[in-house]
């Protein structure tokens, strides 16, 4: 027997979305992630849409009585908020490479100083 919860009024769509909505959200972000990464979306609309989303589903989605829409809300915001994500990993991502090839410079240097012949 399964261990999924059917909740009442429930169809199959609004079920099958709601299993798979990490997938989805994920194939959403991904996808708006590069447009905006290739400055197809500017990113002030992503941000803009991701308060959009966030505030959509916080104050008005998630307590909606249609299964259906708390799903789509949720995947709206979820998504929304990994493109917002995406920036400012790339960001941390060349901060953490730039430290690191300091550090092996470092150790480079401190090696050829350290260099007796």
């Amino acid at each position: 027997m399964s261990n999924a919860v059917v909740e009442h009024g429930e169809g199959s769509f609004s079920r099958s979305l709601r299993r798979r909505r990490f997938i989805v959200a994920a194939v959403v972000a991904g996808v708006e992630a590069v447009l905006v990464l290739a400055d197809v979306i500017p990113w002030w609309v992503a941000i803009l849409a991701a308060i959009a989303a966030v505030a959509t589903y916080v104050g008005w989605a998630r307590d909606h009585s249609a299964p259906i829409v708390r799903s789509i809300a949720w995947v709206a915001a979820a998504s929304q908020l990994v493109v917002v994500l995406v920036p400012v990993a790339i960001v941390l991502a060349g901060l953490l490479a730039i430290v690191g090839v300091v550090v092996l410079a470092a150790i480079a240097l401190a090696v050829l100083l350290l260099d007796r012949r």
